[in-house]
């Protein structure tokens, strides 16, 4: 029996609740699958999981199994990575997640500089609004935008950017410029659909909730953006994705005293012991490459793991790009 294939096959199917995901992740068969756990339970005289109708679940001994097999592979994979570290370039596939607007705005260009910096490393972009689980979904890196940071997951923090109110110079010429926040009772206010019905704003005198009117509620960060240079209204708007509109004068600051809540940006990936090396470079230059985004009030390195105890449906990113 090939054991290191039966213990990837056996993991797999824990990890993506089914033979059948464990298949596709290693381009394989459902019987093949089944075939190599089979095997591996008569090898170790104990019954390592249970198929139902429902789906697989773990026996005692499953449980205890999972954990160390997991770690054999992962020690397995550093092993053949360091090798191979010694003589080749970064290579291999890797996947990426972000929100749509900044994977649109900001990470498809970052992609393809990458790219062109490492020949031999895949990229495949993930850009998708909802909560994506790196582990369940195979992600390696995952660029964070707000929200909250899921548990086991290592989380570097890579800066803070403030968001601002944000108006195009057509509906400010024909509805006027707010002198206070209380002003923008009187104005049409662009949220996002999941938001808050009040701005919530930090200025000279603290913080202040403004129970403004939104006539327009938008599911998109770039639909809603787009609103807003059309002179649709008012919106709040972090820095880095409205810092060349406001340069080249396509929209102007609003109450630029007053700021909402800062947005926090993380890099999420696995903790490991050795990270592949194509996985250490790809973080090193997003990490550079996104604290250099405009408006950013600080950045910083660190890097911790967090625990939280936010589930999978915890708010979404999007909420925070642009609500």
């Amino acid at each position: 029996m090939d054991t290191l294939r039966a213990l990837s096959a056996f993991v797999h199917s824990v990890e993506l609740g089914s033979l059948s995901g464990a298949a596709r992740a290693l381009d394989t068969t459902q019987p093949t699958i089944s075939k190599l756990v089979a095997g591996l339970e008569r090898s170790l005289g104990v019954r390592l999981m249970r198929r139902g109708a429902t789906g697989l679940s773990l026996t005692e001994e499953g449980q205890r199994f999972h954990e160390r097999a997991r770690r054999v592979l992962e020690d397995y994979g550093d092993a053949v990575a360091d090798a191979r570290e010694q003589v080749q370039q970064p290579q291999g596939l890797l996947r990426v997640s972000a929100p749509v607007t900044m994977g649109q705005r900001h990470l498809n260009a970052m992609a393809m500089e990458f790219l062109r910096l490492y020949p031999d490393i895949e990229l495949e972009l993930v850009l998708d609004d909802r909560f994506v689980d790196p582990r369940e979904e195979r992600i390696d890196v995952s660029l964070r935008v707000g929200g909250a940071l899921p548990p086991d997951l290592v989380a570097k923090h890579l800066g803070s950017w403030p968001r601002v109110l944000v108006a195009s110079p057509d509906y400010i010429a024909a509805r006027g410029k707010p002198r206070n926040p209380k002003d923008l009772l009187s104005h049409d206010y662009i949220r996002y659909a999941a938001g808050d019905d009040g701005v919530l704003l930090q200025g000279p005198e603290g913080a202040v909730t403004v129970p403004v009117r939104s006539r327009l509620r938008v599911n998109n960060a770039v639909a809603m953006l787009d609103s807003v240079l059309g002179g649709a209204g008012i919106s709040l708007q972090p820095t880095w994705m409205v810092a060349s509109h406001l340069a080249d004068g396509s929209l102007v600051r609003v109450l630029a005293r007053h700021t909402g809540p800062a947005q926090e940006v993380h890099l999420l990936y696995a903790p490991r012991r050795h990270q592949p090396l194509r996985v250490r470079v790809l973080v090193d230059f997003l990490a550079e490459r996104v604290a250099r985004l405009p408006g950013a009030m600080h950045h910083s390195t660190r890097t911790s793991k967090y625990a939280s105890s936010a589930s999978p449906s915890a708010r979404n990113p999007a909420v925070f790009a642009a609500s």
